[in-house]
């Protein structure tokens, strides 16, 4: 909370800043300033704030100078440094030169203050020399320690020569106010010239050159004393070497904290000095490197026509320096052709492994971004912009390079671009920030995995398993699995399709169980390639689902999906021992582990039909029936139950030794249910009672002593006759014997025993049938002869077909139905000696 508090008063305070700073002043509608940061200018009395512009949010700095600053001197001085400044600024605004300051808005002035806005800066060369007038409290955090590098030294001195030379030469102009107030340090480290208030034309008329310094001026309104050469003092010939001599100053006092070679209060401490200088020792120059000392004490030289020329300055050999050679090609590159840029940028990794970070960051990747609009110069500028990403920290990299690369990930062509993020995309994955990594790195990826260069799509798979924590679920199923299956499908490289099933396998840490049965599981079978590598990371990840936690395999996928298509690939003819070995012990697991689940399984059913059994007794026939074990094959081919009992018995005694205790278990219950059953009573319906089998009777007596007596009582009392009813079946006479015998439900009285029911047995006894004469015995056998079928006009005996086939007929009572006319009789007797039956031959017909 505290914190919060302290950053709300700060920002409250930031506000109130700069509110009192620019009231009402033009530059606020087109420009927003955020924070103070430096001092600049003459006196230091320009505040810096950095901004932006409202329109295009485009960085610039705003220079702010409150007139308030000014009230401690009279108004007419307070109008004369205005004035001053108005100048200064106007004749910044007009010049354009990469060593000059560049304005981005003109100077607008209201009531209460001056403004203009320039390019973003980081701090006067006097803020980082240790002069801290008119700056924020605390000092910013990029001025706290700062340290000019040598480097920084070198090519900062060179810069400030190479702008003075293009104002005396081309602009035809002198400064003649050089010193560290007006030398302006950007965001990028490069050094400009500022504060053209005192500047003047480079003539040699004397006339048209006025002195600088005016004594009876505040100090803020003449150039810098501790600067200024002897000649604008004394109202001399001025010319370009009156900036050489300050040049001069300013080397001496970089190279010794900031602390000019001589501090005067006034013209007359100034007057005394400058006649020491003309016997300057050399212990006064110590801290100048060797290279530049001798340079250095002509240019302090009060005589102007000994000081070396501003060119002659620029060229010392203290500047042939390898980095400040690299930091001057990279501000001249757009001069340069794409052969010559392409050159310089092979070479330029090794120079950037030797210099200071801070340069490469704040000085090198400026100048290399600019190259990004151009796409052929892309492939040789990336490897530099990268290689500085690889020592600078997450803030840097997200600051000051980030920024930069999101336009060039992008880029379809050339497609060396795309391969050199691939060879980074550690390096990236470490240093971007997730949601960039989610908008701008990961549609990347999706762009090499389309693309057809095979390095670009291994490089692309390899990475891909290092951010997938970051890709979320919709993305992951949406979009990059079905372009790796799609890429494993379509590619002709092997190594490609390894690589897919690699990365698949290395994303099955982040995939849910369901996206993996579902999307990965069924595409495997649908891979066109056998080869051993392919086969191997197929098996990899049937292997990685198979032993991992989350995924749990069911035993019909693995028995009806799985198994069916690994175990052709086992006789692949292209596999080596180690893999066949690897296949088949996967197979046999995923064997081992459906035969443990159906067991399981199985014998869980088994239980439960016992307890139901159990429970209900008047149904335990039927569970036990259909809860019995199978048949064995000898049973199901039909061996009788002794011969089944046996096998089983000895199967039984043969197996017992390999049976487990759940088998045999198994195998008792079996029993117990049999003994069960074979105890259970029949369901049938129950036959009717059977009689006892009658004794054997000698028919023919009994039928021989009926005729008879039927005979004589005809002859006395009626001529013969049919003795047939007419409502009975008729008798037809045939020459063979006696025919089928027409039976209705009509033919039967009542009390007639029905004759052809298969459950009775004869009653007949042979009292009461006569002995039949020469009856045939070859009839006897004769199928569907029915008792009641007779031809009553046949001449033939008895057939035997009158005994039922199936020995079963009721017993046949004397009654008036089934008497026998004398006429009938008397035929039969006379057309063939009668020869009665044996009992041993009726006792067989019978049985």
């Amino acid at each position: 909370m505290d914190v919060l508090n302290k950053f709300c008063s700060t920002v409250s305070s930031t506000v109130s800043q700069l509110s009192a700073a620019l009231p009402g002043n033009p530059v606020t509608r087109e420009f927003e300033a955020t924070e103070h940061i430096a001092s600049v200018g003459q006196g230091l009395l320009w505040k810096v704030y950095s901004g932006y512009k409202k329109s295009t949010r485009q960085e610039v700095s705003i220079l702010v100078l409150e007139k308030k600053q000014l009230e401690r001197w009279q108004r007419n001085e307070r109008e004369i440094i205005l004035e001053t400044l108005r100048r200064g600024i106007a004749q910044l605004t007009r010049l354009r030169h990469p060593q000059v300051l560049v304005v981005c808005h003109a100077l607008e002035e209201s009531r209460d203050s001056l403004a203009f806005a320039t390019e973003p800066i980081l701090a006067s060369l006097a803020n980082v020399l240790g002069v801290h007038e008119n700056m924020p409290t605390p000092l910013p955090a990029q001025l706290k320690n700062y340290k000019l590098l040598e480097i920084e030294v070198k090519y900062g001195l060179l810069q400030i020569g190479e702008g003075l030379a293009f104002l005396h030469n081309d602009a035809k102009l002198l400064h003649r106010n050089i010193c560290p107030e007006n030398i302006i340090i950007n965001q990028q480290g490069a050094w400009k010239l500022f504060g053209f208030e005192f500047c003047a034309p480079n003539s040699s008329d004397k006339h048209d050159m006025a002195c600088a310094f005016r004594s009876d001026l505040p100090p803020i309104a003449s150039p810098n004393i501790d600067y200024i050469a002897p000649e604008c003092v004394t109202s001399e010939t001025q010319s370009s070497a009156s900036d050489v001599f300050s040049l001069g100053i300013l080397t001496y006092a970089v190279h010794n904290d900031g602390r000019p070679l001589f501090s005067p209060s006034d013209i007359h401490g100034y007057r005394r000095n400058m006649s020491e200088l003309k016997s300057l020792p050399s212990s006064k120059l110590i801290n100048i490197p060797p290279g530049l000392r001798d340079v250095v004490k002509l240019m302090l030289s009060t005589t102007p026509e000994l000081r070396p020329e501003i060119h002659d300055f620029i060229k010392v050999d203290f500047f042939e320096d390898v980095g400040v050679k690299t930091l001057n090609y990279l501000d001249s590159l757009f001069q340069w052709d794409n052969l010559q840029k392409s050159q310089f940028y092979k070479g330029l990794p090794q120079v950037i492994e030797k210099l200071p970070h801070r340069v490469c960051i704040y000085r090198i990747v400026p100048c290399l971004v600019k190259e990004f609009v151009n796409p052929t110069m892309v492939p040789f500028v990336l490897p530099n912009v990268l290689s500085i990403a690889e020592s600078s920290t997450k803030e840097e990299f997200v600051h000051h390079i980030l920024p930069h690369l999101k336009p060039v990930m992008k880029l379809q062509e050339p497609i060396q671009t795309l391969l050199i993020f691939m060879q980074k995309m550690e390096l990236l994955l470490n240093l971007t920030p997730a949601d960039e990594i989610k908008s701008d790195v990961l549609p990347m990826l999706y762009r090499a995995l389309e693309s057809d260069v095979q390095q670009i799509q291994e490089l692309c798979l390899a990475a891909l398993p290092t951010f997938a924590s970051l890709i979320d679920y919709p993305s992951m199923k949406n979009a990059l699995l079905p372009r790796i299956k799609r890429l494993c499908v379509s590619t002709s490289y092997i190594s490609v399709r390894v690589n897919c099933l690699v990365c698949l396998g290395k994303l099955l840490e982040f995939l849910d169980k369901w996206l993996v049965l579902d999307e990965v599981l069924p595409f495997l079978p649908q891979i066109p390639s056998r080869e051993p590598a392919v086969l191997m990371g197929i098996l990899g990840i049937y292997k990685l689902v198979l032993n991992h936690k989350k995924m749990t395999v069911s035993k019909e996928v693995m028995a009806t999906k799985i198994i069916p298509f690994l175990m052709p690939l086992s006789i692949e003819n292209s596999l080596t021992l180690n893999q066949f070995n690897a296949l088949i012990s996967i197979i046999k697991e995923m064997v081992n582990r459906v035969e443990a689940e159906h067991r399981v399984k199985l014998e869980q059913l088994n239980s439960i039909q016992s307890q139901q059994s159990a429970m209900n007794p008047s149904s335990k026939a039927s569970q036990n029936v259909s809860s019995a074990e199978p048949f064995s094959l000898e049973q199901i081919l039909g061996m009788n139950g002794n011969q089944q009992k046996s096998d089983d018995n000895k199967f039984k005694s043969n197996t017992s030794e390999t049976l487990t205790f759940q088998d045999k278990q198994r195998l008792v219950q079996q029993q117990d249910v049999q003994k069960r059953l074979q105890s259970e009573p029949v369901l049938s319906p129950t036959p009717a009672p059977q009689k006892a089998p009658p004794q054997v009777r000698d028919l023919t007596a009994s039928l021989i002593e009926n005729n008879l007596s039927q005979m004589s009582f005809s002859q006395h009392s009626n001529p013969p006759q049919s003795n047939f009813p007419s409502n009975q079946s008729t008798m037809n006479l045939g020459s063979t014997g006696f025919s089928s015998f027409s039976q209705t439900p009509a033919l039967l009285p009542a009390t007639q025993p029905a004759f052809m029911s298969s459950q009775m047995r004869p009653q007949a006894t042979t009292s009461q049938f006569p002995s039949l004469p020469n009856l045939p015995q070859n009839n006897l056998s004769q199928p569907g002869f029915n008792f009641m079928s007779m031809n009553a006009t046949a001449q033939s005996p008895l057939n035997s077909s009158m005994i039922s086939p199936m020995n079963t007929f009721p017993s046949i009572k004397s009654t008036p139905s089934m008497s026998m006319n004398n006429a009938f009789l008397n035929n039969s007797m006379n057309s063939q000696p009668t020869k009665p039956l044996s009992s041993s031959e009726i006792d067989d017909f019978l049985s």
